[in-house]
């Protein structure tokens, strides 16, 4: 990726540098188009189900920038000399109810033939330049508030190795499919500094992604991490995806972690996620008003894992117990 062309322009506020979750095109000095897109093969059986988490993911990068979805376009892969067409109009059910439920619209999309299904969303948004949220602004002295409750990794690993209870998978799958729009609002409501989306690098990952934007270290609490219910045991039975080892050892040269960490909640920082919640740098004084309104509007697993300190050498993440 290194070896392609870059692109400049004076309204190209946010491109590919920088890992943000959307690129960002100045129109006019109060309005900036986000721009994202996402899709993968299926974690769970239902279609329409699937639909719904997809295009909740899809849907995310744009909250995350603090942005409004306004139209999505579907991209499918499907095996339509395979499968029954009704199974690909399910999915694609779900992902109109999520995109209607965001308040945008689908304008059309593209498919093509493939071996396996594969669904998601290129999505539009905007917002105001003067209240758009990146992982750029983390402030020293700010608290770290999580929306979601981590594990789905290990959750849909299970599933896939029929090891996971329904009610396990049921749980991970609501969160899913959950949109991150009131943990959006709530960062802007409570004058966030920074945030980002926790998706297929886990939360070390995506974290030090912030911390290296913002020429900051981020101090996680292992102890304080909203986890899933059932993954930590799930954890322990050795369901890990591939990307987990990945996503430690691409950390690991910048990250320091203390003694007495908890090893199964420590995972939980590698666990790659789907539609995970948003990690917010928040002022610390409107932390906990974050956190409730958060809450207030869904986001119930919603907590404060850590907090911002001046850059600490070449250390960007710091994992406490």
């Amino acid at each position: 990726m290194q070896q392609l062309p870059t692109f400049e322009h004076p309204d190209l506020l946010i491109g590919c540098d920088g890992s943000s979750d959307a690129g960002a095109f100045r129109l006019r000095d109060d309005l900036v188009i986000l721009q994202s897109l996402d899709f993968f093969p299926p974690l769970v059986d239902d279609p329409y189900l699937f639909g719904q988490i997809a295009a909740a993911n899809s849907l995310s990068d744009i909250y995350a920038m603090g942005g409004q979805p306004r139209t999505a376009l579907n991209i499918v892969g499907f095996p339509d000399d395979k499968l029954d067409l009704k199974i690909l109009h399910e999915i694609l059910r779900g992902g109109a109810e999520r995109v209607e439920k965001a308040g945008a619209v689908i304008m059309g999309g593209h498919s093509v033939r493939d071996a396996e299904i594969k669904y998601g969303l290129s999505v539009t948004g905007t917002a105001d330049q003067n209240t758009m949220l990146t992982n750029r602004g983390a402030h020293a002295g700010d608290r770290l508030v999580l929306s979601k409750a981590l594990g789905t990794g290990f959750i849909t690993t299970a599933f896939k190795k029929d090891g996971c209870p329904k009610d396990v998978l049921d749980a991970a799958t609501a969160g899913m499919a959950m949109l991150n729009e009131g943990a959006s609002l709530a960062a802007q409501a409570g004058g966030a500094n920074a945030a980002t989306d926790i998706t297929g690098f886990g939360l070390a990952g995506h974290a030090v992604e912030m911390a290296s934007a913002s020429g900051v270290s981020l101090v996680i609490d292992v102890d304080q991490l909203p986890i899933l219910p059932g993954a930590a045991q799930l954890a322990s039975s050795g369901y890990f995806t591939r990307a987990s080892k990945t996503n430690r050892s691409s950390v690991e040269t910048v990250s320091q972690i203390e003694a007495g960490a908890d090893p199964i909640q420590l995972e939980m920082l590698f666990d790659p996620q789907t539609s995970g919640g948003l990690l917010l740098s928040v002022p610390a004084d409107r932390a906990d008003a974050v956190v409730t309104a958060c809450r207030a509007k869904g986001a119930v697993a919603a907590a404060i894992i850590g907090e911002v300190r001046k850059r600490e050498g070449d250390t960007l993440l710091i994992l406490r117990p």
